[in-house]
C-alpha cells in the first residue's frame, strides 16, 4: 500500500471515506494475503462481487492462532501474542512498532485528549509475563508519553493508592488503569475519592477471584473509588485499533474503525437485528487483515459505538472448516 495509508486513515470523516478505503484494503489483502485470499475465494468471494463494505467477508479471529496472517512481504519488527494458557495463543505480526504507537495515541485523544495531560497509573500484573502483550506495550508508550509521576506500580505495595491520593490532592488529572481484581483490592484496602481520575478495568480477575458481571465490577468500584463511572477500552492482539467507553458499557470507535454484526447460528451471514456476533473492520490492520471475524456477542447502538453482550460458547469461529491450511 501506499506510505501515507496512516495519514489516509486517521483523516476520514465520511462514511463514503471510510467505505472507499475499506474496499482498497480488501482488494489490496486478497491479493497480497495468502491467508485471506485463499478464505475469500473459499467464500466465493473476489473483487468481482465485494462491490461494497457489507459484502465484504470477515477472516475468523481462530486463524491469528494457527496461521501467519500478514499482507505483503516485509520484514517484522515485532510481534504481539495474546494471553492465555492453553498454549493456542494468537500472534499478530508487526511489521512498524511505531505505527501501532501512533494508532494507539491517535484513539486515546479522539476519546480523552492529550497523553501529557494525564498522569497514567498503571497496574497490570498478569500481562507482565507476557512482553509480546500489545496492551502492555501500549501502556509502556502512554507512561513514556504522560505527565510527571507515570508509571507501573505493583499491585502488591501501597503505592499507587498513595499516588491516587497525592494527584487528587493536587488536582492533577489522572488514568488508572488496572487488571480488574487488582483494582478489587485497592478498594478493598484503601478509601478514595477521586475527582479527577478516570478509572479504567481490564483483563478480568485471571483466576485470582470469582467471575462477576461487568455490572457489578463496575458497581462496586464505583462505590470503592468514590467517582461517577468506569471507562474502558476495548481492543485484543489481532488489532491494532482501539475503542474506549467512558462509561454504561457502550464504546465508541475511532474513525478507522468500525463494527458489523453477524448472525450468530451462521458466522457467514449478517444479523438482521441490532445483535448479534462482533465484525470488525480496522484499517490500521493494513499489514495483517483489516477484516476480523471475533468471538464476542455485542449491540450495535450508531455507527460509531455498540456494547459488549459477553462471548460465544464456543470461542473457535464455527465455519473454519471451510478452509484447510
Amino acid at each position: 500500500m501506499t506510505a501515507d495509508w496512516g495519514k489516509r486513515i486517521f483523516e476520514i470523516g465520511t462514511k463514503q471515506q471510510f467505505s472507499a478505503l475499506a474496499l482498497e484494503a480488501f482488494r489490496y489483502q486478497y491479493e497480497q494475503n495468502e491467508i485471506y485470499g485463499k478464505w475469500c475465494r473459499a467464500l466465493g468471494k473476489s473483487p468481482l462481487n465485494v462491490l461494497q463494505t457489507d459484502d465484504i467477508p470477515f477472516l475468523p479471529i481462530e486463524f491469528f492462532k494457527t496461521q501467519k496472517v500478514v499482507s505483503g512481504n516485509w520484514k517484522e519488527e515485532t510481534f504481539f501474542k495474546s494471553s492465555g494458557t492453553t498454549g493456542r495463543n494468537s500472534i499478530h505480526h508487526i511489521r512498524s512498532l511505531d505505527f501501532y504507537h501512533r494508532c494507539c495515541e491517535k484513539n486515546f485523544m479522539n476519546a480523552f485528549g492529550n497523553l501529557a495531560d494525564y498522569c497514567f497509573i498503571v497496574i497490570l500484573p498478569s500481562y507482565a509475563e507476557n512482553e509480546h502483550s500489545s496492551l502492555l506495550s501500549m501502556m509502556d508508550f502512554f507512561v513514556a508519553k504522560g505527565a510527571k509521576g507515570s508509571g507501573f506500580f505493583n499491585k502488591q505495595s501501597d503505592k499507587p493508592a498513595q499516588k491516587l491520593i497525592e494527584n487528587e490532592a493536587q488536582c492533577v488529572q489522572t488514568i488508572l488503569f488496572g487488571v480488574s481484581y487488582a483494582l478489587l483490592d485497592l478498594v478493598e484496602q484503601h478509601s478514595f475519592d477521586l475527582k479527577h481520575t478516570y478509572v479504567f478495568e481490564t483483563g478480568g480477575m485471571k483466576g485470582r477471584r470469582a467471575e462477576m458481571t461487568k455490572e457489578e465490577l463496575h458497581s462496586t468500584l464505583i462505590k470503592g473509588f468514590n467517582t461517577s463511572t468506569i471507562c474502558s477500552e476495548y481492543g485484543m492482539c489481532e488489532l491494532l485499533s482501539q475503542a474506549y467507553s467512558k462509561g454504561d458499557g457502550i464504546f465508541e470507535t475511532p474513525c478507522q474503525m468500525q463494527i458489523l454484526l453477524r448472525d450468530e447460528n451462521d458466522p457467514l451471514s449478517p444479523s438482521q437485528t441490532s445483535k448479534g456476533t462482533i465484525n470488525v473492520i480496522d484499517l490500521a490492520n493494513i499489514d495483517s487483515c483489516c477484516f476480523v471475524a471475533t468471538a464476542d456477542l455485542g449491540e450495535k447502538i450508531s455507527d460509531h459505538a455498540f456494547k459488549i453482550l459477553g462471548r460465544l460458547n464456543n470461542a473457535d469461529i464455527r465455519g473454519c472448516n471451510l478452509l484447510y491450511l
